[in-house]
């Protein structure tokens, strides 16, 4: 049944990018296969199959100085109904003028250096149904204003809508501790989803050094799941209100990059500090190759030890990225991250391939090996190793 909805799907879709002018986007096929049996009732086994097609329709005016965006995303997934979603990614209008550049609507915004996390990155609304590391990201209104001179560029943001996490369901693998997350969730502001959240910051380039100094104050991204026990456990996210407070560094020196995100962050329920420290040295035309050659390394700092949300406490990222410089942009990045205080490894591999002028190859595999319970995140799903090949279509 799948795979005759995605048939039809595709023969829906196709017809348009010959219509649309100014369209452009992709359509994706993706195959993922977990190599273990599910750890909990009612996941399914083996593989899993998904769909998404993403367009994107940009058109400008006024030398350049206009420009409106619209970017809808659709995904339809084999078993998992909490990863089958329709969302728009972005829908904004951008005016801009030598100094300054307004954008409202609902955009994507990303802060950040460092490879294994970022810390810094608040603005959107993580999508864990598409992937659990954090990077597929919700849309977020907006209303955004950018000031640009000699000083650097000062980005305020007034984020008047929030937009809740997403899980993987009862039937979806990669679920971990949380098999009913409620869509019903609790926040701490009376004014819940519509509470009116402020973010500003400020970057430049000096030298070496790319900085950025951030601030956010509003309705935390990342909730706090409470069990109700009344009857069968339901797991509720809770979504306080938080201030933090960020800075991203990067210096550029030669074939080095020295890379640091930190933040600090204050609610009424907890405030702590955390950071990513790490470093990235590139070997370029190795072996006498037009290909090139990268050793990235970081540290992963919490504070809070072994009660913080996240695993990454006190943990080491060692990867490999590799860039083959050729006609099909072939690159690679291999990499493992290792807690220094518990026995569990988290290995990856991301790499892809273009083919032919429309078609890209990706390749993306993990494996969780958690052998301490007290690692509650990863012990979670310990079973859930995975190997995922995806081809896109893009017009």
């Amino acid at each position: 049944m799948f795979y005759k909805k995605s048939f039809i799907f595709l023969l829906l879709i196709t017809p348009l990018q010959f219509s649309w002018a100014e369209w452009s986007g992709s359509v994706s096929l993706e195959y993922r296969h977990f190599t273990e049996e599910p750890l909990y009732p009612n996941q399914h086994d083996g593989a899993n199959s998904s769909i998404a097609f993403q367009p994107e329709y940009n058109h400008s005016w006024n030398n350049g100085r206009q420009l409106f965006s619209f970017i809808p995303y659709v995904r339809e997934d084999e078993n998992d109904e909490e990863r089958s979603q329709a969302d728009i990614r972005e829908l904004s209008w951008l005016t801009a003028s030598e100094n300054w550049e307004l954008r409202l609507g609902i955009r994507k915004v990303f802060w950040g250096v460092t490879e294994s996390q970022h810390l810094v990155d608040i603005i959107n609304q993580s999508d864990l149904a598409a992937n659990i590391d954090g990077e597929d990201k919700f849309g977020q209104p907006m209303i955004n204003l950018a000031l640009i001179g000699d000083y650097g560029t000062l980005d305020l943001f007034v984020l008047p809508y929030f937009r809740e996490r997403s899980f993987p369901g009862e039937e979806g693998r990669l679920r971990g501790l949380y098999p009913d997350v409620t869509r019903d969730a609790i926040y701490q502001s009376d004014d819940e989803e519509k509470h009116i959240d402020y973010a500003a910051r400020w970057s430049k380039s000096i030298d070496v050094w790319d900085i950025g100094l951030s601030y956010f104050n509003g309705t935390s991204r990342d909730p706090i799941i409470n069990p109700l026990m009344d009857g069968p456990p339901i797991f509720v996210p809770y979504y306080a209100l938080i201030q933090q407070l960020g800075l991203d560094l990067q210096a550029t020196v030669d074939s080095w990059l020295w890379k640091l995100e930190y933040i600090n962050r204050d609610s009424d329920f907890e405030s702590y500090n955390a950071a990513t420290l790490g470093l990235e040295y590139t070997w370029f035309g190795n072996a006498e190759s037009p290909s090139d050659l990268g050793l990235v390394l970081e540290y992963l700092y919490d504070d809070r030890g072994d009660s913080a949300a996240t695993p990454f406490e006190n943990d080491i990222f060692l990867g490999l990225r590799v860039a083959l410089n050729d006609t099909q942009s072939t690159d690679a990045l291999i990499g493992f991250i290792k807690d220094l205080d518990k026995d569990t490894t988290i290995y990856s591999i991301e790499a892809s391939r273009r083919v032919g002028e429309s078609w890209k190859l990706s390749l993306e595999a993990r494996i969780y090996e958690s052998n301490d319970a007290t690692d509650a995140n990863l012990y979670a799903i310990r079973d859930d190793d995975y190997v995922q090949m995806e081809l896109s279509y893009y017009f």
